[in-house]
């Protein structure tokens, strides 16, 4: 489980186990990356980039989770992302929150 917020509806936070996250460096990649090119000179959406980016994003939230279970947890609080290019055509995506072990209520 994760949240953006600092709460889970149903469930009570038993134990806050700091800070998790998700790291990850990607590469468009040479053919999404000259397609992507191509249509970037027009207006709207690059559906290329677009899918490079979700991607990446999901692995970040894997990474994440599994690191929150390495700490102990069951879920993330907080889940923020976080994004910067640290190289030409590199870009890293990071995915944090907060690990913590969580029960339910009822």
């Amino acid at each position: 489980m994760m949240s953006t917020t600092f709460d889970l509806p149903g469930y009570k936070v038993d134990q806050q186990l700091g800070l998790c996250w998700g790291v990850l460096v990607r590469s468009v990649g040479f053919a999404k990356g000259f397609t992507g090119g191509f249509k970037s000179l027009q207006a709207g959406e690059v559906p290329q980039y677009t899918d490079v980016v979700n991607k990446a994003r999901e692995q970040a939230v894997d990474r994440m989770m599994e690191h929150a279970k390495e700490l102990g947890g069951n879920a993330v609080m907080g889940v923020r992302f976080d994004s910067c290019d640290v190289a030409e055509n590199l870009a890293e995506i990071l995915a944090y929150g907060t690990a913590v072990k969580v029960s339910p209520t009822g």
